[in-house]
């Protein structure tokens, strides 16, 4: 995520949520001071603890995305992760793709456009890492990643840095050694 504030609100209301229970506990006159009740909380403090969790994930939606498939595809045999992974592959090549080609971004009607394709293909490359055995950076995966951020920083650092830290940080096999030193030494800060 690129600002903590959600993060920080759910801290603060957690913080408060705890100060409420403590200013109900009986006084030494046997009394509580009655503020809002538990029932009538918006969100619980066990919902708020589940949802602090959820967004202490630098890219919650795509974690939450990743683990699930990676499940799935473990649970069950009957889907082949090879064509699981060609398929994020090919998707991912796809992406590259319609970035790559001037005149496909000159059809392109609105700018928002091309950052959503962006997004798309960071996105698959990381699912691909994640659900694949060996991850997306060994020379025989089917995403081209020296491609992928090659187009990436072809573009606007405010458009291409968040993306480019996502690759760095929320993938699972950069750091491994069968990843060739030339990805790495691209994808360094």
């Amino acid at each position: 995520m690129t600002t903590p504030a959600i993060q920080n609100d759910l801290s603060y209301y957690r913080r408060s949520l705890s100060r409420q229970r403590i200013d109900e506990s009986p006084t030494q006159h046997g009394t509580t001071l009655p503020l809002m009740p538990a029932d009538d909380m918006p969100v619980t403090a066990e919902l708020a603890n589940c949802m602090s969790l959820y967004y202490a994930q630098a890219t919650p939606m795509l974690r939450v995305l990743s683990d699930s498939t990676s499940r799935f595809v473990s649970e069950h045999k009957e889907v082949d992760v090879q064509q699981t992974t060609e398929t994020l592959g090919t998707m991912a090549q796809v992406c590259q793709k319609m970035l790559e080609t001037t005149g496909l971004i000159a059809r392109y009607q609105r700018e928002e456009t091309q950052l959503f394709v962006l997004r798309v293909m960071v996105g698959l490359v990381i699912l691909y890492d994640h659900v694949h055995p060996v991850g997306a950076f060994v020379k025989a995966s089917d995403v081209d990643v020296k491609g992928c951020v090659k187009v990436l920083k072809e573009q606007p650092t405010s458009q291409s840095e968040g993306l480019l830290n996502a690759l760095r940080y929320t993938t699972k096999h950069l750091n491994d050694e069968s990843t060739p030193k030339q990805i790495k030494t691209l994808l360094a800060a």
